[in-house]
Order: C-alpha cells, then structure tokens, then sequence
C-alpha cells in the first residue's frame, strides 16, 4: 500500500505557495500511535476528518508534521493520492520547521463538505531547541524550554507550538516576528476546538514495559486482534478521547513512573523522587480548600483526574495540557503553590473560551499570593506578566479583531484577561465575582455575554460598559493622568481633597485615587472613561502628603515606561510640595479651590 509521493517538476505545479492553509477545519482524528524509547521512534497511522470552511470549492489541502516525521501513506477511500512532500519552515515546531505534504484530491471539495484520508507517516523526536537558539538564546537556557523528546530513559512530547507529532495545517510563523506564534496557536485552538481525538497509545519497548501516560487519563488497556499477536508480547496500547478537543495540546508522557495516588491528584515521579514529588501533594493539600471555597463546593468532583507527571530537567519550565500538570520535583514551594492553584481552578471553572479558562487561573494565582502575602504582593504579580499588553499598540482595521472574547494571541488572552478578573474583583467584590464564576457552566455559554449576565446578577451593577471597553472589543489601555488637586481643610485636622483626573486611552476604567497622609492613606475609586476626565472627593484624617491614582492593579499604555519585570509601573504619584506642607491648612483657609498642584 503506498502512495504516490511526486518529486521534480510535477512538484511544482502543485500550488504550495499560493494554497489556503487554513481552508479547511480538522473535525475528527483516530490515529494509533506507536511509540518506540529505544530507537526514539514514532509511527502512526489513522484516518483524520476534514471540513472545508472557506468561500470556495478546495482541490488540495495542507498537511504538516514535525520536520523529523516523514510522510509514508496518505490515501483517499483506499487508494493512493498524489502528494508532494517539503519542509515549511515554522516555529510552531520546535524543530523550526515542517514536513508539509501538499495533497491533491480526486475532485474539488465544496464548502462545508468532508474529506476523509487515511494516513501514515513516522520518524524520530529528539530534543531540539533550533527555533530558540537561532534567536541566540543560550542553548542550555532554550533546552529548558523546548524539552519534548523520545528517549530511552524517558519521552514527553507536546502537540502543537511544540512538537506536531499529530497533522495541522498553519500558516508560517516566527519567534522573531512578534506574537505571530502564540497567534497561530491560539487561532488553531479557536479553530478545532470542537474537534473530536481519539488516540491509541500503543508503546513497544525492550524489556520491562514502562508506563505511558496522556491527557486526558488512560481509560481500560486496549487489546485489539493485532495486539494480542504473540510476537508483540512486548506492546502495549491504551486508549485516550478528546470528545472535543477544546483547548487542549494532546500530550504524551512515558517512563519508568512510579504512582502514588492522592485525593485530589495522581503524581507519577522517576525513580528515587518519590517524596521530593509528594511536595505536590502538600500544595494541593494547602490551596485545595481556597480554591472549592472561591468558586464552590458543588463544583467538586468526588474524585479530580489530575495529572502530575515530573519532568527529569530540574529547571524544566512547568508546562499544563488539560488534566496533565508537568514539573520538575525539584520546583520550588511558590511554583508548586501556583501549579495547584492554577490545575484545581481549571479542573472547577472549565470553558471553550480561552479568556475564562485560561485567565481565571491565572487571576488566581494573583490572587491566592494577596491572600497569602497582601495586595501589593498581587499586584506585583500582575506587573510581572504585563509585557503582553504593554509597549506599540495594536493597529485593527476591524475592532473585534483582538477583542479578548476571540482574541488568538494565547499569551495576549491570559496576561489581559487576567488584568480582566483583578479589575472586575475590585470592583464588585471578591465574594460577587466567585458567586458568578461558581454558577459559570461551559454548557450554558452559547452567548458571549453570558458571563457578564451573570456577574451583574451577583452584583447588581451594571457592567456593559467595562465588557464593551475590555473584553468584546479591544480599546487598547487607559493612560491616567491628574490634572488637579485641591486640599480643603474640615476642621479637627480632616481634609477632604478634590481630584481631577483625565483618561487620555481609549479604554475606560474604575481606577483607585488614593491620598496618603502622616498617619496613613485613605483611597476611592472612580470611573473614567476613554479621552474624559473624572473628578473624585478623598476624605483624609490627617495631613495629605501626596495623591496616587491607580496602585498598579489597572495596566496602562506605558509607552514611555513598559512595567518592565521587577521593576515598578508608571503608577501617578503626585506629591505635595514641600514648601507648603509646613502651612497647608492655611493656605487652604486663604484660598479655598485654588489647586496644590496642577498641570
């Protein structure tokens, strides 16, 4: 059985470069997967679906594969089709490129209608971390972050934006051009994400069998007619859906795992980091009850599939696909802390969109570190991971196309939509903010203002205004600036301060103006919207020394000054001139309204 792979000028009139890549929509795979550590070897063969979803009828279509895969069979209702096979240079491999096999079908495909071929292909995935290096990362640094491999001693791999071990279809994306990769990404995700998988991990290995792992969970081992084969005595398969894929990045582990079961978790450690492991278990022990008790009891499973599966790299960087937590043992306790925040509020809060599911964990993070540290140490966290919105703004043509509700950029949707839930939790309260996420569920959200009804039921406020500037259309950033202050002394040594602020953004926001003075600071909140100005009234018990408006919980353009990391934000303070400190109150006796400080 083979296919017709054309070479040499017949190639050339394939339309490799002027085909739609994203014309069609991948709606099924049913792949079986052999994996093989010794020769650091992966085959697979399946049938995958497909669903043309442009304007006009398709004759070829795109199929990629990580560059070190090479296409063996591809057929169509059982004969060979004729396909060219190249490399497609991409990041979205971490090899930096694509094995992309152009097919040309038996006849057009009219939109809306399926195609169906049957494929094969195989070849090796061994470390590889070009895409990062040719950017001049540091080789040891760019193999803690491109770590997926086969290998004798142990395999992870991650699909796509790591290691295409399953077909797609993308356009060419680089690490050096911007955002292009996480867009792609996230694009593809948005694409598939009602995508059906189903995968037969089968593992064939010398010697002892060791474990193989994926997300979702193995189900019952799978013993076909062809595994049952004597002479493979030493293959094993188990079976894994994704019915639908959603957000998903398929990942398989496989190793000599040791398993220790725990309520919440499965932990699978190498040999000998059995108790190093455990510290897992510990953090999910601590946040577990802050996480149930934020977003509800009800919401609990009896028995959460969570997956912790160690990464021998003790400087790995922590990597999560679903139910599946990869980290190394050697974590330290804030990283360990944060993972089991962010896996128990995925395992509760599941949704198809991207900016709920992905930026409610990550609010979480931020704030189980104010629970545990206080605000400030929120806020840093929040102004760690600002360098997404930050910087030259985003030009569109049409408004929706990097609103947060179906924005592609992956690393844009959780660092914004973060900032979203910290906003939207100061300003309707913690307790009105989890009541609506506890009542979220994915299967009612056929609405994009679904979640928004929700939040405004709990609180009673209306909130269009803030989802129409920050989620279903993108305004950019907010950029305060004061433009008065006037002290007004109340007598008994209070003073009630005046402040004038303007919004230069395009994005309004409720943002806190706070007064400190000798014996402390007193703080209110007021709304401001794109290009207008606000003004709000602080009552202070004692001497104000300055005014600061927004404490960094509200990201801002920062053109001249973009928050960079660990460093502090372009957050306004304004102090009182030293001057006029010592005489303050008679100044304002003598002229009352007559601003402190203006410009």
């Amino acid at each position: 059985m083979k296919s017709v792979v054309v070479v040499g000028l017949f190639a050339l009139a394939l339309p490799a470069s002027g085909i739609d890549r994203r014309a069609f929509t991948f709606t099924s795979y049913q792949l079986q997967v052999r994996i093989e550590p010794w020769q650091q070897r992966l085959a697979v063969r399946g049938r995958i679906a497909l669903r043309n979803d442009s304007d006009t009828p398709q004759r070829s279509l795109a199929l990629q594969i990580s560059s070190t895969l090479n296409w063996s069979s591809i057929q169509f209702h059982g004969k060979p089709v004729t396909f060219s096979s190249q490399l497609y240079n991409s990041d979205i491999d971490h090899t930096g490129a694509l094995r992309e096999a152009i097919v040309m079908l038996p006849g057009p495909v009219a939109r809306n209608g399926q195609v169906e071929l049957d494929v094969g292909y195989e070849g090796m995935i061994s470390q590889d971390a070009t895409r990062l290096t040719r950017m001049g990362m540091p080789p040891e640094a760019a193999e803690h972050s491109d770590w997926d491999r086969i290998s004798k001693s142990f395999s992870i791999v991650r699909g796509i934006g790591y290691v295409a071990w399953y077909p797609i279809s993308s356009d060419a994306v680089l690490l050096n051009e911007g955002n292009t990769v996480f867009e792609e990404v996230g694009r593809w995700k948005q694409r598939e994400t009602e995508a059906e998988m189903r995968v037969k991990l089968c593992l064939f290995s010398e010697g002892l069998l060791p474990t193989a792992l994926m997300n979702p969970p193995n189900s019952q081992p799978d013993l076909s007619a062809e595994e049952s084969d004597p002479s493979l005595s030493s293959l094993q398969c188990t079976s894994h859906v994704f019915a639908p894929l959603g957000l998903t990045v398929p990942t398989f582990a496989v190793a000599n795992y040791s398993k220790a079961q725990k309520s919440e978790v499965d932990l699978y450690s190498m040999p000998g980091d059995e108790r190093r492991i455990e510290n897992y278990a510990l953090a999910i022990d601590e946040t577990a009850p802050v996480v149930h008790g934020w977003f509800g009891e009800g919401r609990r499973k009896e028995r959460q599939e969570n997956q912790v599966v160690e990464l021998p790299d003790a400087q790995a960087a922590p990597f999560q696909a679903g139910s599946m937590l990869l980290l190394p043992a050697s974590a330290d306790d804030t990283i360990l802390l944060l993972s089991a925040v962010q896996q128990l509020t995925q395992a509760v809060v599941s949704s198809s969109r991207a900016w709920i599911l992905e930026g409610v964990a990550a609010y979480a993070q931020a704030h189980y570190l104010e629970l545990r540290k206080g605000r400030e140490a929120g806020i840093q966290y929040l102004k760690n991971h600002r360098s997404a919105l930050v910087g030259p703004q985003r030009e569109a043509e049409e408004p929706r196309q990097h609103a947060l509700v179906n924005a592609n950029d992956e690393l844009f949707v959780q660092t914004k939509a973060m900032h979203v839930w910290w906003m939207l939790k100061d300003m309707v309260g913690e307790n009105a903010l989890h009541s609506a996420l506890a009542a979220y569920h994915a299967s009612d959200d056929r609405d994009e203002h679904y979640m928004e009804s929700l939040i405004e039921a709990r609180s009673g406020r209306d909130l269009r205004w803030f989802f129409e500037d920050w989620v279903y259309r993108d305004r950019g950033l907010p950029d305060f600036h004061i433009v008065s202050v006037y002290p007004h002394a109340q007598g008994n040594g209070h003073y009630l301060i005046t402040v004038t602020l303007e919004n230069s953004g395009e994005a309004a926001a409720e943002v806190p103006v706070t007064i400190r003075t000798v014996a402390g600071e007193n703080s209110e909140r007021v709304t401001v919207v794109g290009g207008g100005k606000a003004t709000v009234r602080v009552l202070a018990a004692s001497t104000p020394r300055e005014v600061v408006i927004n404490d960094g919980s509200i990201p801002e353009k920062g053109v001249e000054n973009p928050y960079p990391i660990g460093l502090s934000s372009i957050d306004q303070t304004v102090p009182i001139a030293p001057a006029m400190a010592g005489r303050l109150s008679d100044h304002v006796r003598s002229f009352e309204e007559t601003p402190l400080f203006a410009n």
